[in-house]
């Protein structure tokens, strides 16, 4: 028996191909033209796409064609292509995958705040944002994660976002109660009323990041 005579969406998709790294699974598309319907089948059906898994970055056509028919993402990390990506390409995908979960866009620095807001306004059960090092990261763009996202947040990664002031932490402390983690690392804007904010608003909270925040003093975080 063929490993292609298998039923795809019954069995090789759910049962094997998902444990595969995805680079691998990439590179099965080279294979053959049933491969490569297979590999379309499999892309369209998964539901975390990771590029760190893929180990080189990877070209802006192959990453508009690989997520080019899904629609049930619920983890995305796009580390692996910060250095091309912009809104062009992530706003088709933030706008068909409503279930998101999970994005990670840290130092992704060609994306506006659009994508932001993108992620705000179609991702309402998101509960994981990773935005390390995105310095077009405002106060506007923040209120918005909080406004429509805040009661699903469990961690935020807000690291070297030096454009944010403490009006938009505290606004962000206040919106999401259920927070885990957070970081402001990096943020010299940030001061001791952020700190205070955040303990009195996310009492579940078990780790805040304040690396480099010079400003902070040693009592509020006592």
């Amino acid at each position: 028996c063929h490993l292609l005579d298998l039923p795809w969406e019954d069995v090789l998709v759910p049962h094997i191909l998902c444990h595969l790294p995805l680079g691998h699974v990439a590179r099965l598309q080279r294979v053959s033209k049933q491969f490569q319907a297979l590999i379309q089948v499999y892309l369209a059906n998964c539901r975390t796409f990771d590029l760190s898994q893929v180990g080189t970055s990877i070209p802006k056509e192959a990453f508009c064609g690989m997520l080019r028919d899904n629609k049930v993402l619920q983890n995305l990390s796009l580390h692996n292509c910060a250095e091309w990506l912009t809104d062009g390409e992530l706003l088709p995908v933030i706008g068909q995958n409503q279930h998101l979960l999970s994005v990670d866009m840290r130092g992704c620095v060609r994306l506006t705040r659009h994508s932001l807001v993108a992620v705000s306004l179609s991702c309402a059960q998101l509960r994981r944002l990773g935005l390390a090092h995105c310095e077009w990261v405002d106060s506007l763009s923040l209120r918005s994660l909080a406004d429509h996202c805040g009661g699903a947040l469990r961690s935020v990664d807000l690291t070297a976002c030096r454009q944010l002031k403490d009006d938009a932490i505290c606004y962000l402390a206040r919106k999401c109660p259920r927070l885990r983690s957070l970081s402001v690392a990096v943020n010299a804007n940030i001061t001791d009323e952020s700190v205070e904010e955040v303990a009195k608003h996310c009492r579940g909270l078990e780790q805040l990041d304040l690396t480099g925040c010079l400003r902070v003093r040693n009592q509020s975080i006592r």
